[in-house]
């Protein structure tokens, strides 16, 4: 298998169907769409929705019911970073190589843009109804992206760390925010993934331990870039976390341990989905390339 066409065939799809539920820049809230389209037009790897349609297809997911979480998730992630760069949380300056949303058109939009994205996602994500209105897995997988998405998953663990910054953090603690603010939404996708397809619960349940695992080493990866990575590499700055006084993997742990905790946690990740019979040579090389990852 060529992984660099495999991903950029995926990359290429995974955009085709978020351009299908983007909002036409018109009426009086013209401004706040086009901050909607500018953000989730600013590029991305698309991880979350390739991880769902990839799990889909592991599972012999069948017909276009994807489609609408793969945008609604891309979206939720989009939401969270458009806010994570307000002036008020990390206050940066550039996302994806691109100015930020609310440096491009103000704070205020960059709140409302924030808003709309997450609201547009539930939206979004209702219009599988339209599609296969009889699937009964349509209200399991709705229940968990916006449980995932919530107080108990990303938002609880942005939460804890706006609250630590600045102050000193313990394990238990970063974990949790790693756990919920990263790892969460990792799970969510491969987990809709799977409930679509039709996969039974024990093997939900599996599946949404291989997402914490990737989540967890993705996060930690990204701490480990943001000390040692190239800001034009990366389409944002580096050593934000310092800058901004965070407690992160690498503090508490150093580069050395981060890097072998990031190979464990991936190499776990495999090991499960070995355990469920799962052979899927791009799931296996995306894990294995996120965790070696120079952007």
């Amino acid at each position: 298998m060529n992984f660099k066409k495999a991903l950029e065939e995926r990359t290429e799809y995974a955009n085709s169907v978020i351009n299908k539920y983007l909002l036409k820049e018109e009426g009086y809230q013209k401004k706040v769409i086009e901050a909607v389209n500018y953000s989730i037009l600013a590029g991305g790897k698309r991880l979350r929705p390739i991880l769902m349609k990839e799990t889909f297809d592991i599972f012999n997911g069948k017909g276009e019911v994807v489609e609408p979480f793969m945008a609604a998730i891309e979206m939720i992630h989009t939401y969270s970073l458009v806010h994570d760069d307000l002036p008020a949380m990390d206050n940066d300056k550039y996302r994806r190589g691109k100015k930020t949303t609310w440096l491009v058109y103000g704070e205020d939009m960059g709140i409302l843009a924030g808003d709309a994205l997450l609201n547009l996602s539930v939206e979004t994500a209702l219009k599988a109804f339209d599609i296969d209105f009889e699937n009964k897995n349509l209200s399991k997988a709705l229940k968990i992206l916006l449980n995932k998405s919530g107080i108990y998953g990303m938002l609880g663990g942005q939460v804890l760390d706006v609250e630590l910054t600045g102050k000193k953090i313990d394990n238990k603690q970063l974990d949790f925010i790693f756990r919920l603010k990263t790892a969460a939404m990792i799970e969510s996708s491969m987990m809709i993934g799977a409930v679509l397809a039709g996969a039974d619960d024990n093997t939900v349940s599996q599946i949404e331990k291989i997402g914490n695992k990737v989540g967890v080493a993705f996060q930690i990866r990204d701490d480990i870039l943001d000390v040692t990575g190239d800001e034009i590499e990366l389409g944002k700055p580096v050593k934000s976390d310092e800058k901004n006084n965070k407690s992160t993997y690498v503090t508490l742990y150093g580069i050395e341990q981060s890097q072998k905790d990031v190979d464990r946690l991936s190499s776990e990740a495999i090991d499960i989905m070995k355990s469920l019979n799962i052979e899927d040579e791009f799931l296996t090389s995306l894990i294995l390339k996120l965790v070696g990852r120079n952007k």
